[in-house]
């Protein structure tokens, strides 16, 4: 298939720049991907779609503070940008840079706090890889004095840092969130444990993946970027407890989808433990462990449009964004979400 078979028209006032201001207050659209029957709600009336053991997984991993500048002697900052990608051990990790001609292979760069960060190598993908001074930990250097690295296309501040995590994160690693998460509160748990619905945490740290666009005319031609996750026994057991109840699986997130499909084994369980995926869903595949999906609006012709049309059809997702536009829904990061059933 061609990447343009996946764009669509946006206008621009349509790309939210800030949260609803209560959690679940966003838009919910809804598609049953057997009826075609479409419905529009509210993300807080989502309880009502679920039933009695079905299990809900989402991906509890936070989002790190990966954007960080190199200061002056005198702890001012600069203009050079790393942008933290993932780690490779407690001091050691790898970045994106900005501008490259500043980060030449051997020079060291002062950080805020009076930490130094040297440039040990430039990868074929032109990431860097970085090394800390003293074994300092680079995650919690990040974490204490990184900023929030929101996608280039929200270009407010207004929204506190705390809207763009997960309020059930739990492991931080992620330098995108996992952002059909953003819609749950604990108003709509409440209501999901009350119904006796069941809940499961599997990890996938976003990595810079989830930035890079797809360059190529086919999208066989597309490499993406591997993502590190890992699946408990607790959520495995969950799992195949709810499939062998004839109970359905409810994934929050293409990072939910991706990490779920990646584990899951020809005998129908999880594999356990910490593992890497490079996995690109697309139209033709055939989903093993998922039944429904909640999912936020995506950027055309990028690869979670190509998950979520693999899940509910092409033409099926370009109709419902088409009517979301329509009806003003708001997309991306920050904006509405839809229910895949």
């Amino acid at each position: 298939m061609k990447t343009s078979d996946f764009l669509f028209e946006l206008p621009r006032e349509l790309i939210a720049q800030t949260p609803a201001i209560k959690r679940s207050d966003s838009r919910l659209l809804i598609y049953n991907r057997q009826t075609s029957k479409t419905e529009h709600r509210f993300f807080r009336d989502i309880p009502e779609y679920f039933e009695p053991g079905d299990l809900l997984i989402l991906n509890s991993s936070g989002v790190i503070p990966a954007r960080l500048h190199t200061v002056d002697d005198n702890g001012e900052p600069l203009k050079n940008e790393i942008f933290f990608i993932k780690s490779i051990n407690v001091s050691k990790f790898e970045a994106i840079v900005k501008p490259g001609k500043k980060f030449k292979p051997g020079r060291i760069h002062k950080l805020p706090g009076g930490f130094q960060a040297k440039v040990e190598s430039i990868k074929d993908d032109g990431l860097r890889i970085f090394e800390l001074a003293d074994g300092a930990n680079s995650l919690e250097v990040f974490t204490k004095y990184g900023e929030m690295p929101l996608p280039p296309y929200i270009t407010s501040r207004e929204s506190e840092p705390e809207r763009y995590q997960t309020i059930y994160r739990k492991e931080y690693g992620s330098v995108a969130a996992p952002t059909a998460g953003l819609h749950f509160d604990q108003s709509v748990f409440n209501a999901l444990e009350a119904k006796g619905v069941k809940k499961a945490d599997i990890v996938l740290h976003v990595g810079m993946g989830t930035f890079k666009p797809i360059e190529t005319e086919d999208l066989e031609n597309h490499k993406m970027h591997e993502e590190c996750f890992c699946i408990t026994e607790e959520t495995a057991r969950l799992f195949k407890e709810t499939k062998d109840a004839g109970k359905k699986i409810w994934a929050c997130g293409t990072t939910t989808i991706r990490t779920l499909e990646s584990a899951i084994q020809e005998d129908g369980t999880l594999k356990t433990g910490w593992q890497t995926t490079d996995c690109f869903i697309k139209p033709g595949y055939m989903f093993k462990a998922a039944d429904h999906m909640i999912t936020n609006f995506h950027l055309p012709a990028s690869t979670l449009i190509v998950l979520v049309s693999a899940f509910a059809g092409r033409e099926n997702i370009l109709r419902l964004y088409n009517e979301a536009v329509a009806l003003k829904y708001r997309f991306f990061s920050f904006g509405d979400s839809m229910l895949l059933i």
